[in-house]
């Protein structure tokens, strides 16, 4: 199995109201792939960091394999929440691939 770790920070200049509603959104889509994607056994995120944390976001994702984790970087439903929810937010983006 492979995990795919992904940490974001969000852009400067959202009101707290925002950045909420944005993490959710982004945490709907990613988790809504669940199911759709051959390969992804588990993928969930974490919008609750403690106060002590230095990143907004964090993606917690699970494969079969490395090659399932490329079907997801490419496939279109991955790609559309990418581009439409993730992107155009984000500020930073840190990612650690490891097999387990």
């Amino acid at each position: 199995m492979v995990k795919h770790i992904i940490l974001w920070t969000l852009k400067d200049g959202y009101s707290e109201e925002r950045e909420r509603e944005i993490k959710l959104e982004i945490k709907a889509g990613l988790e809504g792939l669940k199911g759709q994607i051959p390969g992804l056994i588990d993928i969930k995120v974490n919008i609750e960091g403690l106060a002590s944390s230095n990143v907004d976001l964090m993606l917690d994702s699970t494969f079969e394999d490395e090659e399932a984790l490329k079907t997801y970087a490419n496939h279109p439903a991955h790609v559309a929440v990418a581009d439409g929810k993730v992107r155009p937010h984000t500020a930073t983006r840190s990612c650690m691939d490891y097999e387990v």
